[in-house]
């Protein structure tokens, strides 16, 4: 499984947010202007999913065990729900 998906570039279209999923695990990028932070995390790891929808956008925030949550802003609304659900099955098999 090697997907990945973007937040929406409306927000910030030079440095958006990144979920990308591998075998073994997901990656989060969240970038910044002057700074960006890649968080992999084993799908045995994660104990949660939770998205809070706004108006247009969505955001998730990924629960890891031990770890502090992982927020990652702007997505729309359907690409929120996927990566929810790619996780979220990930995690149960």
């Amino acid at each position: 499984m090697n997907e990945r998906y973007s937040a929406s570039g409306l927000m910030n279209p030079f440095f958006p947010d990144e979920v990308s999923f591998g075998d073994k695990g997901v990656t989060f990028k969240v970038r910044k202007l002057f700074k960006s932070t890649d968080n992999f995390v084993f799908y045995t790891d994660i104990s949660g999913v939770e998205i809070e929808s706004g108006i247009f956008f969505s955001t998730v925030r990924v629960i890891p065990r031990m770890r502090p949550e992982i927020i990652i802003n702007n997505f729309t609304k359907g690409d929120a729900k996927k990566v929810k659900e790619l996780i979220l099955r990930q995690v149960q098999s």
